[in-house]
């Protein structure tokens, strides 16, 4: 039973989520269905991560086993057409190495969250940014957002309902840039806890806003309290950008 490692990117404003949840839309089932159009096979894909609702990915990665051997173009192709009108879109197949599974086999995740801090709201995109009326500090965002690296408890920054067995994790690269009117921050870790980068995002805002100090940042992380968090962003600014194995 040959396995093929999938590459896909998908805008997730329509979608409940990447996970199939019943009869709600979400990206796994919308792949599933093109992958039973195709080759007339019902499965189970696995995936490297699950996308909150309203969150995108310009590199997620699936993998899906299938009865017949197809050559991977055609499997890309037969895909992305069953996949029309839906915003979603598989960049590369390929046949998967032995033993390679999409999440046990990666070693890490890289997001990007972006947050248009102007007084016009987006038009082209919208739906693809967090939009912020009020100018932000995004050197000040940067310097306190360097106590989040590393090994840490991040029972602040992890959500009620997030099923991981333990809230301490391994942050290894937290950036803050301006790109234009943009800010924009970059994550990456081998994994992350339920709604981590949004919470991390929120609370870095209320730095760029002045409402808070690093010190406060400093703070909420080590009160290990979900309510010492700052407001959660919204998830229309963040994209799943790379998968590492």
């Amino acid at each position: 039973m040959p396995r093929y490692r999938l590459t896909i990117e998908y805008d997730g404003g329509p979608f409940h989520g990447f996970q199939a949840q019943g009869d709600l839309p979400s990206v796994q089932a919308s792949l599933e269905r093109a992958v039973k159009a195709f080759s007339g096979e019902a499965l189970r894909l696995q995936a490297a991560g699950r996308t909150d609702a309203g969150v995108h990915a310009s590199c997620q990665v699936v993998h899906i086993d299938l009865d017949k051997a197809w050559d991977p173009a055609v499997v890309r192709d037969a895909l992305n057409a069953h996949l029309v009108p839906e915003p979603v879109s598989v960049l590369d197949a390929a046949e998967a190495e032995p033993g390679f599974h999409a999440r046990f086999s990666a070693k890490g995740r890289r997001y990007l969250y972006r947050i248009l801090d102007r007084k016009s709201p987006p038009a082209l995109e919208r739906g693809r940014v967090w939009h912020v009326k009020k100018p932000l500090d995004a050197p000040a965002m940067h310097q306190a957002g360097q106590v989040l690296v590393g090994h840490h408890d991040f029972t602040t920054f992890r959500d009620i309902d997030c099923q991981a067995k333990s809230p301490v994790k391994t942050l290894d690269r937290l950036e803050v840039a301006r790109v234009g009117d943009e800010v924009q921050l970059t994550f990456a870790a081998r994994s992350f806890l339920h709604r981590q980068v949004r919470s991390m995002t929120g609370s870095l805002a209320q730095v760029g806003l002045a409402k808070w100090t690093a010190d406060d940042l400093k703070a909420a992380l080590e009160a290990r309290d979900r309510a010492a968090c700052g407001p959660v962003a919204p998830p229309e600014g963040l994209c799943l950008t790379e998968v590492v194995y």
